[in-house]
């Protein structure tokens, strides 16, 4: 028996968030050298933590290993292809300690038993429990029954830490991961409550549309907005914007992910300045410039789009809706219906804006079920459109 040393191999991480840093880290002190594909991080976050951030075709054909550290979403789902298997090197291996449907479990099987796949590692699994499975057969396949953090020493440091946490908390105040954090009285609930989930919805359409690595954000606060605590709308918000690639994001966390994701966090308020009584804006910047949305609230307090990216837009947060960034050009409203309609979608509503007669403009158009990829791209090869992006809010 020969083993196979790890030193000077190329370590291909897919998702470097909070587990895949940590996996970065401990491979670079193995003398690994690490790919890393994850839209969300930055070139600055990369150089950081020493990795190379890269396309996700680049990493498969020069990765010896592959560790996947990312949520499971319908872009995500089986990202560990056949196809993408037979861009792999003979001789590789993979390792999901994620989410069990970030790889196909046929194609790992049959390409752990041609060789093409020298071994594998799986502690999730597409159906669990996992009693059964396709894999288990398989030649040079390590399998665990998600263990997650079930070790003897892991629930000895959750008990070590919420023993530490509650000490510091009665001695000297400090609060550490609260689910009643930050502190709201019970008269601020009531008018914070409408303003967080209008940060929340904007968060999400930013974050929904944003596939570029993520290096500031910026929440501005006017009129009304700008007396409330800026703390709840910013940490609402920054759940919306990491939620496509953070799947344990939430208020108590966010800031904490965006910190470890390199993105500097940043809030403003204004007095009163807006032709809004109250307005809220976010302003996301990445590797290729920025995307901006302004919201507000109406009639006391429902969310409403009023402003993207300096484009005037009215429209409420629809369920299931495209983005659309055209050309104002005769014919747009026609080919964009036509195309929906011979996929049988139908247009509940349709919201249009436009920097100037026959430039740029955007669309919001809201449709009865969600969008797959395939139609998406059959409306991207219209003439009129620059980008578009299926969005739902929840």
């Amino acid at each position: 028996f020969n083993g196979t040393e790890i030193t000077g191999k190329y370590l291909g991480l897919i998702g470097c968030g909070n587990i895949g840093s940590i996996v970065a880290n401990r491979a670079i002190g193995l003398k690994m050298k690490v790919l890393a594909f994850d839209p969300f991080l930055s070139k600055e976050k990369a150089f950081e933590l020493g990795v190379e951030k890269v396309e996700l075709d680049y990493l498969l054909k020069n990765s010896d290993i592959i560790s996947l550290h990312t949520p499971l979403t319908d872009d995500t789902k089986n990202i560990i292809s056949s196809k993408a298997i037979s861009m792999m090197k003979k001789g590789s291996r993979i390792v999901n300690c994620a989410r069990g449907g970030l790889v196909d479990e046929i194609a790992c099987r049959a390409a752990l038993e041609t060789g093409h796949l020298a071994g594998a590692a799986f502690d999730v699994f597409t159906v669990e429990p996992a009693k059964e499975n396709i894999l288990f057969e398989a030649p040079n396949l390590i399998a665990t029954p998600h263990l997650g953090a079930a070790t003897l020493e892991a629930q000895e440091n959750v008990a070590i830490q919420i023993a530490q946490q509650m000490s510091d908390y009665l001695n000297t105040g400090a609060v550490v991961n609260a689910l009643n954090f930050p502190n709201v009285t019970s008269d601020e609930a009531p008018i914070l409550k409408p303003y967080i989930k209008l940060a929340y919805l904007l968060g999400s359409f930013l974050g929904q549309v944003t596939q570029e690595g993520v290096t500031s954000i910026k929440l501005e606060l006017d009129g009304k907005a700008s007396n409330i605590q800026d703390l709840p709308l910013m940490a609402s918000a920054l759940v919306g914007i990491l939620e496509p690639t953070s799947a344990a994001v939430n208020n108590i966390n966010s800031a904490s992910v965006a910190a470890s994701r390199g993105i500097n966090l940043s809030t403003i308020k204004h007095e009163r300045r807006c032709d809004y009584e109250t307005l809220v804006k976010i302003t996301i910047r990445h590797e290729k410039g920025e995307r901006t949305i302004l919201g507000t609230l109406i009639a006391g307090n429902k969310p409403r789009i009023v402003n993207i990216q300096g484009i005037p837009i009215e429209s409420d947060f629809p369920k299931n809706a495209l983005y659309l960034r055209n050309y104002d050009k005769p014919g747009f409203i026609g080919d964009l219906g036509n195309a929906l309609g011979s996929q049988k979608i139908n247009i509940a509503s349709f919201h249009l804006g436009r920097r100037d007669v026959g430039g740029e403009a955007i669309a919001l158009v809201e449709v009865d079920e969600a969008i797959n990829n395939k139609i998406v791209s059959e409306i991207k090869s219209l003439p009129q459109v620059a980008r578009v992006n299926s969005i739902s809010f929840q």
